[in-house]
């Protein structure tokens, strides 16, 4: 077999939504991506949402919202993707790293409330591999210390905390859709809140700085008011092209009716998995799954010869990966050196294994009769 680490899981509902964008002949930012957030914001049950082109984008734009002091410092976790850190960076603060939690991978709120000090203005916990941080605890840990909180939610999309949607216990919810995640817009992103003056600001910085898009000048002209011009726009502040187009939001409507489903699927795998590995030695779970209301992107195991496990599993056609190095490793996020030491030893055991929608039951037991090979051997 030749098993894939990821995979979207596209048909025929995506190709017509999409064949539906072609016969409008409005492919950019347009109506669908106006329907897209509104679906969105019912789905996690939020007041307002901007869609963008990258949850990168989306993170960028959300701490811009509260037009930080420049040099004033964010709190991170340093088991992340590099756009959690970059974030910070983009708006002219500092990213402080903050060590995980050795269960969970997920932001340790013990080692961030000790890096807390008085330049501290935000927080942005991730929901690592989609696993939920306690969002009751660090809410109240930053309501405390005046901190505002941004919610990476890049490895999820649509799973719960407490019963209550990830994305929406903070003041802003980051979210991705590029081709790995739960579910996909090929590349894309989505801001959410339920505060709405924050977010208003943000359309235009998507739209470089332009306070009202060209399908929002067509639509307000439809009457063909003179004094409503369809071509007059003003511009205020800085902005950027992050906007989402109409292509995405078409793949994304489709995606969004599926994603329970979806989820649902993704959950009985990792059951399937977690059955697999139960009594296993050498191989233990990556994280303590939570399968109910959950979206996890990925499936981890934590193995000691990371090596030699890796070469095994690519031996006999299965991909793996390692998500992730801790970001204070990398030489540019150096100059930011934090001590993060359960980080450091977590990285050097964690290993990705394939997790997606049209992995076949085929796939997983074959996927897990090559980690049975290992744990007895590492024999094929």
């Amino acid at each position: 077999m030749n098993i894939r680490l990821f995979k979207p899981s596209l048909g025929d509902r995506e190709l017509a939504n999409i064949g539906d964008s072609f016969q409008t002949a409005w492919l950019g930012l347009g109506p669908k991506v106006g329907e897209f957030e509104k679906r969105w914001s019912r789905f996690v049950g939020v007041k307002e949402s901007v869609a963008v082109n990258s949850c990168t984008a989306a993170l960028h734009l959300a701490v811009s919202a509260f037009k930080f002091k420049p040099g004033k410092k964010v709190l991170v976790p340093a088991l992340t993707f590099s756009a959690t850190a970059m974030a910070p960076l983009y708006n002219g603060l500092i990213p402080v790293f903050v060590d995980v939690d050795p269960a969970t991978g997920g932001i340790s709120l013990e080692d961030l409330e000790r890096k807390i000090d008085k330049d501290c203005v935000a927080v942005i916990p991730v929901h690592y591999n989609g696993h939920p941080v306690p969002m009751d605890r660090l809410n109240e840990l930053a309501h405390t210390h005046g901190l505002k909180v941004v919610e990476d939610c890049a490895h999820t999309a649509g799973g719960e905390y407490k019963g209550r949607k990830l994305g929406t216990w903070g003041e802003i919810g980051c979210y991705s859709f590029e081709e790995k995640k739960c579910m996909t817009t090929g590349d894309g992103g989505m801001i959410s809140s339920n505060d709405t003056a924050l977010l208003k600001p943000l359309r235009a910085a998507r739209w470089v700085g332009i306070d009202k898009d060209t399908w929002t000048r067509l639509a307000e002209n439809a009457d063909g008011d003179e004094e409503n011009a369809h071509w007059y726009y003003e511009i205020h502040d800085l902005g950027y092209k992050y906007n989402m187009n109409d292509l995405s939001a078409s793949i994304g409507l489709a995606q969004l009716e599926k994603i329970e489903a979806m989820n649902a699927k993704r959950a009985d795998v990792i059951r399937r998995y977690m059955e697999g590995i139960r009594s296993f030695k050498r191989i233990r779970p990556g994280l303590p799954y939570a399968l109910e209301n959950a979206s996890y992107q990925m499936f981890m195991v934590r193995v000691s010869d990371r090596t030699s496990f890796i070469r095994h599993m690519k031996k006999n056609g299965v991909a793996t990966g390692v998500h992730y190095m801790p970001l204070p490793m990398h030489p540019f996020f150096s100059q930011f050196q934090g001590n993060t030491p359960v980080a450091d030893q977590l990285w050097r055991e964690i290993v990705t294994l394939p997790l997606h929608v049209d992995l076949t039951s085929e796939e997983v037991d074959y996927v897990i009769r090559q980690m049975s090979a290992y744990e007895n051997g590492g024999l094929s």
